[in-house]
């Protein structure tokens, strides 16, 4: 199958175009024209969202999981196509685009099957008690209830598992949710290829019409009318911190404010113990290489940071990270954006007191190449700047005099969305008292293992406090994103025959 973008929006099941266009800007091939989204094109969507939503959310458990698979089997037969517009925009290799898409599909089919188990509805019954003295006692039962209209905004690190069917768009709907999303606009013709599957799925599947919509972006006017919509009810966001922040104030700032979902990224810090490292050194640093330059350090879970004890050992480690980063060649960016806030945040790091550059390369337009620096813990602890995530291949290590510096690093660290510890037996009793500290910093907690890379399961969790996300109870990633568009709903002494029909 091939595919030439069209540059159409999606909106309640009809093609429509704009009078103002933008240009896609691909790492290579050819660039196409795209439709800007305007105010009024979100209001139609977001009213046909809502108009959708009572049909929708009262679909079987059954008929929405059928819907979730016919997404994923329209995406699977766009397949070549999706990779080829895919690698197009992103520069991204096409063995990433295929596993992406695999990932894609795989969490569509998961959330199928979650619903289709039930679980997730939290159904709880507490029986009538009317001799009970000196009050009686209602029947009372709960069960989760879908929210609303959800708006999703593509993010530009992942084309497909974090956009347009990416794992919000995949939790909401199987939480019975319309959803809205706000395309990338580095990638829009991925965007519209995901959008057409989609559609496909829901004319196969006599889905309402209003049930899921592509607005492409262009525009930050599109954003903030989005989130600002009285009729949205929740957001879903994968982006920079100065992006999310500011539609979570917008969000908070909303005559009826909404929960915001915002997944920020981190530094990812890992601490490498001193048995660790003097037994594995150089295998340890050449898994970090691999992990820090993976996808161009274009990760939100790319570990950015190495915490260990000064010393021989500590030499032995830059060196060969040194080494293994030294064969990295040249790799091609998301964006020329992305590439330039690259090279600001290497020249930030660089220009830091305390720190030591360890390899310099050179990066340009829309090229990255990886760094390394070293500085001390007292340094660190000192420089706010240090602890502020580069995204793209540059590693920092850090270090310390003692383990006490080493802790002291830990409890200073702000919200993480992972940290991780290597270490051997020897060094577990010293570990022990870090997890106490991690758990209140990070959402995932690794041992000898590299964050790059999120498995999509249940015991998942992608978030973490802020700023590594703006809502610690949540993750975006895993069977327990469903969570964030859902709300626990009483129902006392009501008839059966008015119950949700999931909870007769």
């Amino acid at each position: 199958m091939t595919f030439t973008p069209h540059g159409k929006h999606l909106i309640a099941g009809q093609w429509v175009s704009s009078e103002q266009q933008f240009q896609s800007s691909p790492a290579h091939g050819a660039a196409y024209s795209f439709s800007k989204g305007t105010v009024d094109q979100v209001n139609t969507a977001v009213t046909a969202a809502e108009g959708a939503f009572y049909e929708y959310s009262g679909l079987s458990r059954e008929k929405r999981a059928a819907f979730l698979h016919a997404i994923a089997d329209e995406i699977d037969a766009r397949g070549d196509a999706i990779t080829a517009i895919g690698t197009s925009e992103t520069g991204l290799p096409e063995a990433r685009l295929q596993g992406e898409r695999g990932r894609t599909c795989g969490q569509l089919r998961l959330f199928a099957q979650h619903i289709l188990d039930g679980d997730y509805l939290d159904r709880r019954h507490d029986q009538a008690l009317p001799d009970r003295q000196p009050l009686p006692r209602a029947e009372l039962r709960l069960m989760q209830r879908p929210i609303g209209p959800v708006a999703v905004f593509g993010a530009s690190n992942f084309p497909l598992a974090f956009s347009t069917a990416g794992g919000d768009t995949a939790s909401a709907l199987a939480a019975g949710c319309p959803v809205v999303v706000k395309g990338h606009s580095a990638h829009p013709g991925t965007g519209e290829i995901i959008a057409e599957a989609i559609h496909a799925a829901m004319k196969a599947c006599a889905i309402p019409a209003g049930v899921f919509s592509l607005i492409q972006g262009g525009s930050r006017d599109v954003g903030t009318a989005l989130v600002t919509h009285p009729l949205i009810k929740a957001v879903g966001f994968t982006g920079s911190l100065a992006g999310g922040r500011a539609l979570f104030d917008l969000c908070a700032a909303r005559q009826e404010p909404i929960p915001f979902f915002g997944e920020l990224g981190s530094v990812n810090p890992m601490f490498l113990f001193p048995n660790a490292v003097s037994q594995r050194g150089e295998a340890l640093a050449k898994g970090w290489a691999g992990s820090l330059t993976m996808g161009a350090g274009q990760f939100c879970t790319n570990p950015g940071i190495a915490v260990l004890l000064a010393g021989s050992d500590a030499d032995t480690f830059v060196s060969a990270t040194k080494e293994a980063l030294s064969t990295v060649p040249s790799q091609t960016m998301l964006t020329e954006g992305i590439a330039e806030a690259y090279r600001v945040g290497q020249q930030r790091i660089a220009a830091s007191a305390g720190v030591r550059e360890v390899l310099s390369t050179s990066c340009d337009l829309r090229n990255a190449t990886p760094y390394l620096y070293t500085t001390t813990a007292t340094e660190w602890l000192a420089n706010e700047d240090l602890a502020e995530e580069v995204f793209g291949p540059l590693g920092v290590v850090v270090l310390a005099d003692s383990v006490d510096d080493m802790l002291n690093v830990a409890k200073h660290l702000q919200g993480q969305l992972t940290c991780t510890l290597h270490l051997d037996d020897a060094d577990v009793e010293t570990a022990q008292a870090f997890m106490p500290v991690l758990e209140r910093k990070a959402g995932r907690i690794l041992a000898n293992a590299f964050p790059t890379g999120v498995e999509v399961c249940d015991t998942m969790v992608h978030g973490g406090p802020y700023p590594a996300s703006t809502n610690f109870g949540a993750t975006s990633v895993g069977t327990m994103a469903i969570r964030r568009f859902l709300r626990p709903v009483c129902f006392q002494d009501i008839p059966a025959a008015l119950l949700p029909a999931d909870l007769r």
